[in-house]
């Protein structure tokens, strides 16, 4: 009975740190997920924002345009 409350701390404390890890690392592709979202999404907005500044404001003059 001496060894057996030791034995049974230390594997709940073991469970407990494998299931904790497995958390962090659904938590972190969570992350990982969720930022490449966010970039696509400012993609999309900065790509609509240029149709709506160039809509609004017609064709560029030949002064403004990059040339090669």
């Amino acid at each position: 009975m001496n060894k057996a409350l030791p034995l049974a701390a230390l594997l709940i404390a073991l469970g407990l740190i494998i299931f904790l890890y497995l958390r962090l690392n659904k938590m972190e592709e969570a992350l990982k997920q969720s930022e490449r979202r966010f970039s696509d999404c400012e993609l999309v907005n900065f790509q609509l924002q240029n149709q709506l500044v160039a809509a609004t404001r017609g064709p560029v003059p030949d002064s403004l345009k990059v040339r090669d």
